[in-house]
């Protein structure tokens, strides 16, 4: 259960909840990441007043931490972090210095995690205090995450350590109190044993809560669900409660499936989607991706794939519910998406770690949370999931909410809202465009098809082709892909 849960919107407003929730902890702060960068700012000069007076904090998150631990004799922190960057923070700079002044105060404990086969990441971005109130969801404390809603181009706020500036990002985090919290940090203090480090114990219950003053939770009371990816590896079994959560949600789908998603390169999904378009009223899915994949690695693996992918889907789509856009800045520039959240009938609210791709069904760590209202505790949650989703689509379009509203009642689905008001034009607007897909190669499809860089589960590479891979001897995708290779060779 959650006392109060709300949805953190980009990183610009996370950085300042979790920096005073961070500052209210009393016994023990635990970061769990994909990466950490003790160079960012938590705070970008906004002035912070208490009882009348300036509050004067550390901006920067490794001052920040060890002024916390001064402040305060009796907290712990811990940081646990995949192990593969260790040598990027050799390029970091001052993060050294940082690193150094950490492991000299003995209530800071940094840990690097290796607990998983070769080829896995550990990719949770979770943050527990005190074991009442915990984060869960796509934001790392690194640098390239900060920027807010307005994703204005050429924000010079969105600035790296390095003084270089970067594009639009778009992120989500849920923030709660309560129950969930302390099973979050039991999830976190299994990681931390398994990583190798100590045995630890709950905290100790307490009457201050370390939630922020004055944010104002959309939810209070609900029974919050918590979904993982693990890899099997030493004494843990294989944990795929992510992919079997992501397949039913979308079987039970009846109008629509909002996600957006860093990736969308999912066999298992794709499949799940695919027989609901075949149908023959089938829901709306609609898709918010980033242009590219970030990173040359990331553009191989997961933006062929992704073609491969809804080129099969757009072909099983007789009745047009099914749509991937790229949200777009005032001036053109791409907004990148890096979250990973996922609406259905606006009963469900799902945050987490973990993307539409197959590394996050069954190879990497991830954690997932969410509400769903068909719950008998999480009665009357629907109003409160359907004004998140026409937030973010009016935030993705740069118009009002109001107006989200109207133009899906008007024009009688997202897809049809969002083709409505490209076809009017938003020259100074926000706006989201259709995905454009470029043309592969015979052998980038191979490559594509062979998921190779993007299996399913560890030791998948050395299958037999027919085993693995996007489109395998059984389901709807090979069968539509067949269909559409055939077309296509009788055209040319």
């Amino acid at each position: 259960m959650a006392r109060r849960a709300h949805l953190v919107i980009d990183a610009a407003d996370y950085f300042e909840v979790i920096r005073e929730a961070m500052e209210q902890a009393r016994q023990r702060i635990f970061l769990i990441g994909w990466d950490f960068d003790s160079r960012i700012l938590l705070s970008t000069g906004r002035r912070w007043w208490q009882g009348g007076r300036k509050r004067n904090f550390p901006a920067r998150l490794g001052a920040y931490m060890v002024w916390l631990v001064k402040k305060n004799p009796e907290l712990e922190i811990l940081l646990l972090k995949w192990n593969f960057a260790i040598v990027k923070y050799l390029f970091r700079g001052t993060m050294l210095v940082d690193l150094v002044r950490w492991a000299l105060r003995r209530q800071i404990n940094f840990k690097f995690d290796s607990a998983h086969p070769v080829g896995c990441s550990h990719h949770q971005k979770i943050v527990v205090i005190d074991d009442m109130v915990a984060a869960c969801g796509g934001i790392d404390m690194t640098s390239d995450r900060w920027d807010t809603p307005e994703h204005l181009p050429h924000d010079r706020r969105r600035r790296r350590p390095s003084g270089r500036l970067y594009g639009p990002w778009h992120d989500v985090t849920m923030m709660m109190e309560g129950e969930v919290a302390l099973a979050l940090g039991e999830l976190g203090r299994d990681r931390w044993k398994a990583a190798g480090g100590a045995e630890m114990q709950p905290c100790r219950p307490q009457a201050e809560s370390p939630w922020p003053q004055g944010l104002t939770a959309e939810f209070r009371n609900v029974e919050v669900g918590i979904a993982r990816t693990r890899a099997e590896y030493g004494g843990c079994e294989q944990v795929s409660e992510i992919e079997q959560l992501f397949i039913a949600q979308i079987r039970r789908a009846r109008r629509f499936v909002y996600a957006e998603t860093q990736y969308f390169a999912s066999r298992a999904i794709a499949e799940a989607v695919c027989e609901r378009l075949m149908e023959d009223d089938p829901p709306e899915f609609f898709i918010v991706n980033p242009r590219t994949a970030d990173g040359w690695l990331e553009q191989v693996a997961m933006d062929l794939a992704r073609v491969e992918l809804v080129e099969t889907l757009q072909a099983a789509d007789r009745h047009g519910r099914f749509a991937i856009f790229n949200p777009v800045a005032a001036d053109g520039t791409p907004i990148y998406v890096h979250a990973k959240l996922t609406i259905v009938d606006d009963e469900i609210l799902r945050v987490g770690s973990a993307n539409m791709n197959n590394r996050s069904m069954g190879l990497d760590s991830e954690c997932d949370v969410f509400i769903d209202s068909t719950r008998p505790v999480n009665t009357g949650v629907e109003p409160e999931i359907t004004k998140i989703r026409l937030r973010l689509l009016a935030e993705h379009c740069g118009v009002a909410e109001e107006e989200i509203a109207a133009g899906i009642e008007r024009h009688g689905s997202m897809i049809a809202m969002v083709a409505a008001f490209n076809a009017q034009g938003y020259p100074e607007h926000k706006h989201l465009e259709p995905l454009p897909l470029p043309d592969l190669s015979e052998a980038e499809r191979a490559l594509a098809g062979s998921g190779v860089l993007d299996p399913e589960r560890p030791g998948e590479m050395f299958e037999p082709i027919e085993r693995r891979g996007l489109f395998r001897r059984k389901g709807q995708l090979m069968r539509i892909r067949l269909m559409k290779r055939l077309r296509r060779s009788s055209e040319g």
